[in-house]
């Protein structure tokens, strides 16, 4: 191995790094994927959590002169094709190899640059948000996974995204609590969370109905180095979404739901089952 094939190596090991330390959940995900895909998945998902972490985290820091050097810096690295950042060189490598189009790129850091400014949304808003923050992020990691076949990557368009739809949106009503509290965000529109009811609750639960089962299906045509890492993911949110689905208004204003690591190890057998099975 060469020193430059050393450096590429270790820029994409701190990406998977990072996954490991923020998502325990979506790291085994990709544990589960093709080994050809691990690392490309590994290089999004770093690129994606940096960025959210400045907006949501670095409080004491100036957040927009930040995320304003970090889009530089990426279209940098883009058209460089190298970076010193290695979250960046590893992304950067996946957005050539995979043909990544910068729409994508520009829709997530315009997602981002939002909730530097936004506390409430309105339906447009709203769609823009999670268009950017979660629908292309999955499409980017549909880009990996079709290899180049974009008559794929065409079909499974609208269940990649509205995969992501329902996993933002899950996201939004765990952590609707810590949104509010502490950065002062409520992303669903109409809703306000010191009057959060059940009658809000069952209309947005309604909308991830929705996405899921609208996903569940792209999921099975996913190449089959992909399919059983992203059905797991799917798993798990699905299993979380029933422990909100089963909880009042008031409980999910007041507390953030999980789920046990007990219960993650026997969706990862019983996952595999079905998969094995071809029960998906």
């Amino acid at each position: 191995m060469n020193h430059f094939q050393l450096f590429r190596n270790t820029c994409f090991e701190c990406s998977g790094l990072i996954t490991r330390r923020y998502s325990t959940s979506f790291s085994m995900g990709i544990r589960l994927f093709h080994k050809r895909f691990r690392a490309p998945i590994y290089g999004i998902y770093g690129f994606v959590r940096f960025a959210d972490e400045i907006v949501d985290t670095f409080h004491d820091y100036p957040k927009a002169a930040l995320l304003a050097r970090f889009r530089e810096d990426t279209y940098r690295a883009i058209e460089e094709g190298i970076s010193l950042n290695p979250v960046l060189q590893a992304f950067q490598e996946v957005v050539h190899q995979y043909h990544i189009e910068k729409e994508l790129i520009d829709a997530f850091l315009k997602s981002m640059e939002m909730d530097l400014t936004n506390t409430t949304y309105d339906p447009e808003a709203y769609d823009e948000y999670i268009y950017g923050s979660a629908e292309v992020v999955g499409l980017m990691c549909l880009r990996v996974f079709c290899e180049g076949d974009d008559a794929r990557y065409q079909r499974l368009k609208e269940p990649a995204c509205r995969l992501g739809a329902a996993f933002q949106k899950i996201n939004f009503l765990r952590d609707i609590k810590s949104d509010f509290d502490d950065r002062g965000r409520v992303y669903f529109p109409g809703v306000d969370f010191r009057m959060f009811s059940n009658e809000d609750k069952n209309r947005i639960e309604s909308d991830i109905r929705s996405d899921f089962d609208a996903a569940l299906e792209g999921i099975r045509q996913l190449p089959d180095g992909a399919r059983f890492g992203v059905y797991l993911a799917y798993k798990y949110y699905t299993h979380l979404f029933a422990k909100i689905r089963n909880a009042s208004a008031h409980r999910i204003a007041e507390e953030r739901f999980r789920l046990s690591d007990k219960r993650k190890v026997y969706l990862l057998f019983s996952s595999a089952v079905r998969h094995q099975l071809n029960f998906l």
